[in-house]
């Protein structure tokens, strides 16, 4: 069974422990999240918040003080910008470093203070030779929450360390930073913005289903990066399980789809032979296609042509 109830992870913070439970759906054995309260938690859930207000502040900050912020499309964003960045950021430690006089006269040379723009990026040097990214996140075009990744290095020639960051904990962060951080800035950089993208994409979709057909569905349940979906629908003919699992945490279309109808006791007594369980395949087509709100409407639209014709023909899975 999924971890069920996640209206609170809207904000990313953690708000119990996790606890690893091993299931088996499919005959695939998953370890999934189950959460339960502590005061340990919401300790941490604090300090998260904390960190997320001083990050967005200081954000705030950079941009307000900025004298010119940069768009950049396709090739213009590169590893020859990052490292221009980089260089930026350790150039204005050095002459913050500089005895009064020297500061003064070096400062002409440091007069523009840059941000670029990258899509739903926004790049800017943080002081202590820190990069910051802030991640825009939006969903249907509308605008949701935004995430930070603070980078650092000690020197130029070094590799680049996350610091920290704002980005929910079940999200592979960690392993993106091992994998690509120090051979590929900028394909870590990206990445990191196509997990937090697609995650809100999941997880908006799961809440306006919620939302638009909250009284059809009977049962949801998810796991924390909704890479792992599962809801049951109560018609009146019979009930509908639908279960969707994503293979990577960067797509916002299942992978493997499975739809099958159970019918009811109205069901069993019209047909010749008591009817196993059904496949949708419409269904599963129509959800490995369209967004789930998108999908949702089309199995529903056609759902009762689809099960007289399944059921009262013999027809099974």
């Amino acid at each position: 069974m999924l971890s069920r109830g996640m209206e609170n992870w809207q904000s990313g913070f953690p708000v119990a422990n996790p606890i690893m439970l091993n299931v088996d759906i499919d005959n695939d054995y998953m370890l999934l999240f189950d959460l339960l309260a502590s005061p340990e938690t919401y300790g941490k859930r604090d300090s998260d918040k904390l960190i997320f207000e001083r990050l967005q502040k200081e954000f705030e900050a950079a941009r307000a003080s900025q004298t010119q912020e940069i768009c950049l499309d396709g090739d213009q964003w590169n590893d020859g910008l990052l490292a221009t960045i980089r260089e930026r950021v350790h150039m204005e430690v050095e002459r913050r470093a500089m005895p009064g006089d020297a500061n003064v006269l070096a400062d002409s040379d440091f007069q523009e203070k840059i941000t670029y723009k990258v899509g739903s990026k926004v790049i800017c040097c943080l002081e202590g030779a820190r990069i910051g990214i802030q991640y825009e996140t939006s969903f249907a075009g509308e605008p949701c929450e935004p995430y930070h990744c603070v980078l650092e290095s000690k020197s130029f020639l070094e590799k680049m360390t996350v610091l920290e960051h704002t980005i929910p904990f079940f999200l592979p962060i960690r392993e993106a930073e091992n994998d690509l951080l120090s051979s590929n800035a900028m394909r870590f950089i990206d990445h990191v913005g196509e997990l937090l993208q697609a995650y809100v994409d999941r997880r908006e979709q799961v809440r306006l289903i919620k939302e638009l057909y909250g009284n059809q569905i009977g049962e949801l349940y998810h796991s924390l990066p909704y890479h792992m979906i599962e809801f049951v629908v109560d018609d009146s003919d019979c009930k509908i399980t639908v279960c969707l699992r994503y293979a990577d945490l960067v797509l916002v279309l299942p992978t493997r789809v499975k739809v099958l109808a159970w019918p009811t006791s109205q069901f069993k007594k019209d047909s010749i032979s008591a009817p196993s369980p059904a496949r949708l395949s419409y269904a599963e087509d129509a959800l490995r296609n369209m967004s789930l709100p998108e999908a949702y409407a089309e199995i529903v639209l056609n759902l009762p042509q689809a099960l007289r014709q399944m059921f009262q023909h013999g027809g099974s899975c």
